[in-house]
C-alpha cells in the first residue's frame, strides 16, 4: 500500500536539521525499496494557494492555513501496512523537530476502472 508522509516543521526549525541527514535517510529508504518520490518544498514565502469558488479563481500568496508548522517537504513510499508506514516516518530526520502525518493513497485511478 502507499502512503504519503507529509513533513510539516518550523522553517525556522529546519534549519537546525542538516541538509545532509536528510539525503542520508533518503538514500537509505530509496534503497530499500520503499520510497516512490521524495522532495523538499521551497520555503513558505514562494507558496501560492489556489481557490475556485463560484466559478470565480482567487489567488492568495503563501500557504493556505495560518499555522506554525508549514509543509516542508514530502515522502511517497510503499509499505505493508500503517504500522510499517509510521516505522518508515518516524525515522525521517525532520520528525525530530516538526511532525509527519502519514496518510494512505486513495487508489482513485484503480476505483474508477473498476467501477466502470
Amino acid at each position: 500500500m502507499k502512503y504519503l508522509c507529509l513533513v510539516y516543521c518550523e522553517e525556522s526549525m529546519l534549519d537546525a536539521l542538516p541538509d545532509s541527514d536528510c539525503l542520508t535517510y533518503d538514500e537509505r529508504i530509496r534503497q530499500s525499496g520503499h520510497c516512490l518520490a521524495s522532495e523538499a518544498l521551497q520555503p513558505i514565502h514562494t507558496a501560492t494557494t489556489v481557490r475556485v469558488r463560484n466559478g470565480k479563481v482567487n489567488i492568495t500568496d503563501g500557504p493556505f492555513a495560518e499555522t506554525k508548522e508549514q509543509l516542508a517537504g514530502f515522502y511517497l513510499i510503499e509499505a505493508q501496512h500503517l504500522d510499517e508506514a509510521i516505522q518508515l516516518a518516524a525515522q525521517i530526520p525532520p520528525a525530530q523537530v516538526g511532525s509527519i502525518e502519514v496518510r494512505p493513497i486513495r487508489p482513485i485511478r484503480e476505483t474508477a476502472q473498476q467501477d466502470n
